[in-house]
């Protein structure tokens, strides 16, 4: 498993993931010939739509001459939380959100509710779960998307999170 973040401190993390997308999808595509892989890509919406987010990565592929991605033949999930992460974190975590407020700066505890928003997620994403009326539009798109992919024959290792 790789994680590549965006650089802390150097500018926009929205701006940075887009312009490496096309990169690391190339990337995946030439890995996938020899090892199960996937390519997770979280990048907040912000003040657009989900579907404006989506139709900017769809550029950054047409720009670099590379095929759209294929949701039915790759295993490729773009997650993108509206307004931003903090958002789907709440969410998660059984709080009322809407997806207009920027709720980043409001707590103080986010490892806490990371750590207890990563089971709900898992919950949310096996088959058949069902999804409370609470969970905003993007987050409902983003388990889809996870739903997707098949995680059968990847190699997962042992993932410790921050305390």
């Amino acid at each position: 498993m790789r994680f590549v973040a965006s650089p802390a401190g150097a500018g926009s993390g929205e701006q940075w993931v887009r312009e490496r997308f096309a990169v690391e999808v190339e990337a995946f595509r030439g890995r996938r010939a020899h090892a199960g892989t996937a390519l997770i890509v979280v990048i907040d919406a912000d003040a657009i739509s989900v579907q404006e987010r989506l139709a900017q990565l769809d550029r950054k592929l047409d720009e670099a001459q590379a095929d759209r991605i294929r949701p039915d033949a790759e295993q490729v999930a773009r997650l993108v939380p509206k307004r931003n992460v903090e958002t789907w974190i709440l969410c998660l975590n059984e709080i009322v959100v809407d997806e207009e407020n920027d709720y980043k700066r409001t707590r103080s505890d986010w490892t806490t509710l990371i750590r207890s928003g990563i089971e709900t997620l898992y919950s949310w994403t096996r088959p058949n779960a069902q999804l409370p009326a609470s969970c905003v539009l993007s987050l409902r798109l983003g388990v889809a998307e996870l739903r997707r992919l098949d995680f059968r024959t990847a190699q997962v290792p042992n993932r410790s999170y921050p305390r």
